[in-house]
């Protein structure tokens, strides 16, 4: 068989899914080669960067959403046999990744006829070593690209076609021959406050214990509250929930995007503004990678992709890169397209106590060229205000 439809493991040792990354397998792809890879668009709560990356202004833009492409049966029979079943393998402690596939398994059948036969898609679940340490910080143990590395591998060794993530997750800049050609539509970027006892954080007594990993929800909430506390609270979203029932903590936050794609709107107490919580970078985008060299998965992938939302993330994401960000730099972006039609763009960057908050605004046209301008900008202007020595004391 194609090696792209090679399964990582015997069907008995699939292990559990990732939070938010999952990856697929699809028809096998044409090995035409592509142009060189375009970057992620990641996380504003923790970031890894590769040393000297290319300017994302001077990459290629995402192809145009391509045509239907002939789908090549697999050899020796017409669904997935040596393969588990799509939905075999799923955990409960993976729920919101696999949300997330199945959410993009079910636009790549709506978009393609190929794809809806059955067996054309297989989800394959991938733990990565990000899961399985969830006794500590992040920055702790090397940062968020801690829960792409072994989807990573999977992609490029060809074990898996592409690859779904939540895009707060993914690195800066993918690694050399993988490409980014699909973001789909955006869900609501705003933060979920949930408690037992309160309807806001303004409500909460002083000394209410808050838990939360986000060094960027921490920064602003001590900034607005320093009388509360807030403590590491790491796991799935069902494992928090979980947590804060058993009283571990007062409260939490959480995306208010992954609880809709859970189906679970109604856990939150109440939705925070942009104005009290500004996003991290990419949140509520998800993105979908596969290798350069795939054309076939590119012709898939870009026919969903939301240019809109793709030009949010970009924006967001030169923001981050000039802070350099990583993981114990509290950073905010947000980046949307105005009642005028036009970008309107917010950043923050902080200390992890809160008692440091430089923040900016800019505006433009809606295009790749100024988006990429305006987040490298404001990034800029961040940097300056802060100073070297405010970087040197988050190391």
């Amino acid at each position: 068989p194609h090696p792209s439809l090679r399964p990582l493991h015997n069907s008995a040792e699939f292990c559990s899914a990732p939070s938010s990354t999952l990856p697929l397998h699809l028809p096998p792809a044409s090995p035409d080669p592509l142009s060189p890879p375009f970057p992620a668009a990641g996380d504003g709560d923790a970031e890894m960067h590769q040393p000297h990356p290319p300017r994302l202004a001077d990459l290629p833009r995402a192809p145009a959403p391509g045509g239907g492409a002939r789908r090549r049966r697999r050899p020796g029979r017409g669904g997935a046999q040596g393969l588990p079943h799509p939905d075999w393998h799923a955990r409960e402690d993976s729920p919101l990744a696999l949300a997330q596939a199945r959410q993009t398994r079910d636009e790549l059948k709506a978009a393609h006829t190929e794809l809806a036969e059955d067996g054309a898609i297989e989800i394959i679940i991938i733990k990565t070593t990000g899961d399985m340490i969830l006794d500590k910080p992040l920055a702790d143990i090397g940062g968020k690209g801690l829960f792409t590395k072994e989807i990573d591998d999977a992609l490029l060794q060809g074990s898996i076609d592409i690859a779904v993530h939540s895009m707060k997750d993914v690195p800066t800049y993918l690694p050399e021959g993988m490409i980014l050609p699909c973001n789909l539509p955006r869900e609501d970027v705003r933060d979920a406050f949930i408690c037992l006892t309160a309807k806001t954080l303004g409500e909460l007594p002083a000394g209410s214990v808050i838990g939360s990993a986000s060094l960027r929800r921490q920064s602003q909430i001590l900034y607005k509250y320093p009388s509360l506390k807030v403590v590491n609270f790491r796991g799935n979203v069902q494992t928090r929930l979980r947590k804060l029932k058993e009283g571990d903590v007062h409260a939490t936050l959480l995306a208010l995007a992954g609880l809709k794609r859970l189906g679970m709107p109604e856990t939150a107490t109440s939705v925070l503004s942009v104005d009290e919580m500004l996003p991290a970078v990419a949140q509520g985008a998800i993105g979908i990678t596969c290798r350069s060299n795939d054309d076939k998965m590119m012709e898939y992938l870009s026919s969903l992709n939301h240019e809109d939302t793709r030009l949010a993330v970009a924006c967001e994401r030169e923001f981050l890169s000039v802070l350099d960000g990583n993981c114990r730099t509290p950073i905010a972006a947000y980046a949307y397209r105005d009642k005028d039609g036009n970008c309107s763009f917010r950043g923050l960057l902080a200390s992890p106590d809160g008692s440091i908050v430089y923040e900016t605004s800019r505006s433009g046209t809606y295009s790749l060229d100024d988006m990429v301008a305006i987040g490298q900008d404001a990034g800029h202007e961040l940097k300056s205000k802060a100073g070297p020595g405010f970087f040197d004391g988050l190391q």
